[in-house]
């Protein structure tokens, strides 16, 4: 992998809190190795004229659901005409009928988009395995990783509540506990990497509390903790009082009591989630990953963000699935996040973050809920995981004095200029090098009319 010299850019967003102007960025192998004022680039070194740039960290993507880009902007799924059990009982049958190639081609469908639009680092909540499917869903998930180039950690989720004893899930799609924590222990031997740059890790991530047995849980626990990786699943996105009449307490107390809570935990969602149910997620160091897009046609209570980074609650953001977010466009989801805080801040007993923060939960606040130290912001010796724009646009006029709060308050409205993962450029010049998105496009449609109805 040469060396890659970005020369005179206008600012690297090296963290929310520091930014650089007029300086260059040397990447060297899958790492930065100097950012400063005329460097001399190695023999070989490829030299990109970065004037007008601004070079900020790669996004780090905390929550999505890849397989649900193939039921994107249907109207018989409109959440806005439906209840929710009436959406559930379209969506599930849908969901049950993809095939293993289905989910290769909805991951490269969501991955490719991600990239476009500065994302990384990539975690997916892939819960959904159809008896049909098989159990190499989430092997085609790490190959389609490596086509687009992403660095992804793979949340191995899965269900063990029949419909019949109060889950939302068809039996088509369930698992036993034991054929749940196999395939993980199998992912994580197989693929899991925690050296620094590894590009490949797994996390133990059993969908919902609602759609499991108890001892699913405490089965995960057991084996992440023995594995030492991540945990993650759905939490506090309505399914509290649930919890509480199956199990005499809401969301939070059960699985803390469980052990499913900690620094090496984060949860999606928690927008129902009580101030004394926060105060106990920051005291376990318990971490959440807000998807704000799907506030918007779910209806639900705007997630109290201020009130979260007030306690020092660990903060990233995440897409949703296509189910409930019809991109996967991690950059948007920064501005969305901003704005809804916005829109209720007067009924907040927090002030709302700077807009700067919120470029922060999508970088270095992602790469702390994932455990990454390697990613997240732009310095020498961290991965050389950036994105770059460049603002010598029409859009961008009156914008550029502060580039950190920039994709906060203004929005990017189209995809980078260019976004590199580990060293290596994955999209430049509206091309992904060496793929022809056009090919990916029709295989990823062939497969999609394969379940259509």
């Amino acid at each position: 992998m040469k060396a890659h010299l970005f020369k005179g850019c206008a600012a690297v967003v090296c963290d929310p809190q520091t930014v650089l102007s007029d300086v260059d960025l040397l990447v060297e192998g899958p790492k930065i190795t100097a950012i400063g004022k005329a460097l001399v680039p190695p023999p070989g070194a490829e030299v990109t004229d970065a004037r007008g740039w601004f070079l900020y960290p790669g996004l780090v993507n905390t929550h999505h659901h890849f397989f649900q880009t193939f039921v994107r902007n249907r109207a018989d799924l409109d959440w806005t005409k439906l209840s929710v059990i009436e959406w559930l009982d379209l969506i599930y049958p849908i969901f049950s009928r993809l095939t293993e190639d289905c989910f290769y081609h909805s991951s490269v469908t969501a991955m490719a988009e991600l990239a476009k639009h500065g994302c990384t680092t990539a975690f997916d909540h892939q819960y959904n395995f159809p008896r049909h499917a098989g159990k190499r869903i989430v092997d085609r998930q790490f190959e389609a990783a490596a086509k687009i180039g992403l660095r992804f950690h793979a949340g191995r989720g899965g269900n063990t509540l029949p419909k019949s004893e109060g889950s939302t899930i068809p039996d088509e799609m369930l698992e036993t506990t034991d054929e749940f924590i196999s395939d993980c222990a199998r992912l994580i031997d197989t693929y899991h990497d925690p050296a620094p740059f590894s590009m490949r890790q797994v996390v133990v991530s059993p969908c919902q509390p609602v759609n499991c047995y108890r001892e699913t849980f405490v089965e995960s626990v057991a084996l992440a903790r023995d594995k030492r990786v991540f945990l993650h699943t759905h939490v506090g996105e309505g399914e509290s009082p649930v919890i509480a009449a199956r199990h005499g307490m809401r969301t939070v107390d059960y699985l803390e009591k469980m052990g499913f809570a900690g620094p090496d935990t984060f949860y999606a969602h928690c927008w129902e989630l009580t101030g004394t149910e926060l105060r106990q997620m920051a005291a376990s160091g318990t971490g959440v990953s807000h998807c704000p897009e799907p506030v918007y046609l779910v209806g639900a209570e705007v997630t109290d963000i201020p009130a979260m980074a007030a306690l020092g609650v660990r903060l990233g953001l995440g897409c949703d699935g296509a189910a409930s977010n019809d991109n996967s466009n991690l950059m948007h989801c920064i501005h969305s996040a901003y704005m809804l805080q916005c829109l209720v801040a007067s009924t907040r007993a927090h002030p709302v973050p700077e807009p700067r923060d919120f470029l922060g939960y999508a970088t270095t606040g992602g790469a702390s809920l994932l455990g990454r130290k390697d990613i997240g912001r732009l310095a020498p010796g961290m991965a050389a995981d950036l994105f770059a724009i460049d603002t010598r646009r029409m859009d961008y006029v009156g914008t550029r004095h502060d580039p950190a709060s920039l994709i906060a308050k203004v929005g990017i409205g189209m995809p980078t200029d260019l976004t590199m993962v580990n060293g290596r450029i994955v999209w430049a010049k509206g091309e992904f090098p060496g793929l022809d998105e056009a090919e990916m496009a029709a295989e990823a449609e062939a497969a999609l009319a394969t379940i259509d109805p």
